[in-house]
């Protein structure tokens, strides 16, 4: 497998491309639309032809680049069956596999920072979107965002993952660029509850402001980046 992580500066958001060897097929998954032009300088170093582009939900925080990869690539887009894109060509089910030459992606619906959410498995590996954060967790209050779901989504599912798998999210804050299931169990703060009383208090007393660009991201992201 080939894999390249992606940072962007202003938004704090990972992007990931995953590309398999033997076919050099690939697929992006949470592409910016200011960085398009790099991840295609990368797929052309690396001599891969990009298939598809995953959205793990629809950004709040950043303009996505999923139309303009498709439109410089002619790749397919790619969400989960909840989603309220009416642009997006592929909609997956829960558990649905993916598949990228001689790759499984599993996906997972993971509800809670937004109803669209979904998390993408693959065998030592989970890119978890802003369901499950590095020492966090998503927000969950916009968006059709819920506390008890977001709990069901990563105490009954994502956590139920083996402790040596890999946790990509799709943002970070503080540095951090991975880490595994089970160092977020033993010590995400916001993990360490005995109940989802607890976890409901925590996520509905965070107080955050709201995204800045929310108002005008989250129309254009519905059209998958296209203006």
């Amino acid at each position: 497998m080939l894999f390249r992580q992606f940072f962007d500066d202003l938004s704090c958001t990972f992007t990931y491309l995953i590309g398999s060897e033997t076919s050099r097929e690939a697929v992006i998954i949470d592409p910016v639309l200011e960085n398009v032009d790099e991840y295609l300088l990368e797929l052309n170093k690396l001599n891969l032809g990009l298939i598809k582009v995953i959205e793990t939900h629809t950004h709040a925080d950043h303009f996505s680049g999923s139309f303009k990869l498709k439109d410089k690539t002619n790749c397919k887009t790619l969400m989960g069956e909840h989603t309220k894109t009416e642009v997006v060509e592929i909609r997956v089910k829960d558990e649905e596999i993916i598949k990228v030459g001689d790759l499984n992606i599993k996906a997972i619906h993971t509800p809670g920072h937004t109803l669209d959410s979904y998390s993408f498995l693959m065998k030592d590996r989970v890119f978890s979107g802003d369901t499950l954060l590095i020492n966090g967790t998503g927000r969950t209050d916009f968006q059709e965002g819920s506390a008890k779901d977001s709990y069901e989504s990563i105490f009954n599912r994502l956590l139920k993952l083996p402790e040596k798998t890999l946790l990509y999210p799709a943002h970070d804050y503080k540095g951090e660029k991975v880490s595994t299931i089970g160092k977020e169990r033993k010590f995400n703060p916001r993990l360490q509850v005995k109940n989802m009383s607890e976890y409901l208090y925590i996520m509905n007393n965070l107080n955050l402001p709201k995204p800045k660009l929310i108002d005008v991201a989250v129309e254009r992201n519905l059209k998958l980046g296209a203006l």
